[in-house]
């Protein structure tokens, strides 16, 4: 198991002229693309400071900087800023090529890109879960305006509609019921990991996308009860769509790989 650093944020001013590696992350809440990002640099040991994403305050800086206004984004040096995972992997693999987390088998490669979209992509199982997450927030706020405003504001960044939170639990199923299906096949074939025989960038995206199925214990990732519940899945077909041995998988890779207890900032 790896064991949680400790690790002080800094703010995004403060960050712009450090060296080497920073990471900017929402840093009270375990995003789960800011989670797997931090695995990738983490299993390859490569070290990096973590930066307070601007969450809830002016954003200018990180926009000028970054071009958008998400997280995470991997500074390093004075190169371009990196802000969607394929980038953020691939630097990862440059600054530390072992263990390799992208398969050198093309048919491997192939499929573990794949499926990493599907959990991270646009409309993917991350982006259908904060849809439904947006449709029960903004249903249980309509009355108080205040709480809305800023739910609203987000929803809207993320082009949020009722229509396609219709939809979001099916895609959600449809991707759960494949995923498990890719580890069946694993199994049935005595390999222990989503894509070939070793650990890739797929595990770690998967441990780190099972929370919005089902969060981590709150010994192992501390959460306001709200932001657990807004987190856990209440969906029967969703349950029923991701088999245990999957969800099983998330343990293994946090277990062996990656760190516990999360280093999450209290907000």
């Amino acid at each position: 198991m790896g064991h949680a650093r400790m690790l002080e944020f800094v703010d995004l001013r403060q960050a712009i002229d450090l060296p080497g590696l920073r990471l900017i992350l929402i840093s009270t809440t375990p995003s789960p693309w800011g989670e797997a990002v931090k695995g990738f640099f983490h299993v390859k040991k490569i070290p990096y400071v973590p930066v307070r994403h601007p969450m809830g305050q002016d954003q200018a800086l990180l926009r000028q900087l970054t071009a958008q206004e998400s997280a995470p984004v991997a500074l390093y040096n004075d190169e371009r800023p990196r802000s969607t995972w394929p980038e953020q992997l691939y630097l990862a693999e440059r600054l530390g090529p072992d263990p390799p987390l992208i398969p050198d088998n093309l048919q491997d490669r192939v499929r573990m890109f794949g499926w990493c979209n599907e959990l991270a992509g646009e409309t993917g199982l991350g982006w259908a879960r904060r849809e439904m997450i947006f449709a029960r927030s903004l249903n249980a706020a309509a009355a108080d305006e205040k709480r809305m405003a800023p739910m609203r504001a987000m929803a809207r960044k993320y082009n949020y509609s009722a229509q396609t939170a219709q939809t979001a639990s099916r895609r959600i199923v449809d991707i759960l019921r494949g995923l498990s299906e890719v580890f069946e096949e694993q199994k049935n074939r005595g390999r222990n990991f989503l894509v070939g025989q070793r650990l890739s960038a797929l595990d770690i995206m998967w441990a780190a996308f099972a929370a919005l199925i089902k969060p981590l214990p709150q010994e192992l990732c501390p959460l306001p009860q709200g932001i657990r519940a807004g987190f856990t899945n209440d969906d029967p077909a969703i349950e029923a769509a991701v088999s245990p041995r999957l969800m099983a998988h998330r343990d293994f890779i946090y277990n062996e790989y990656l760190e516990l207890p999360l280093i999450l900032e209290r907000g």
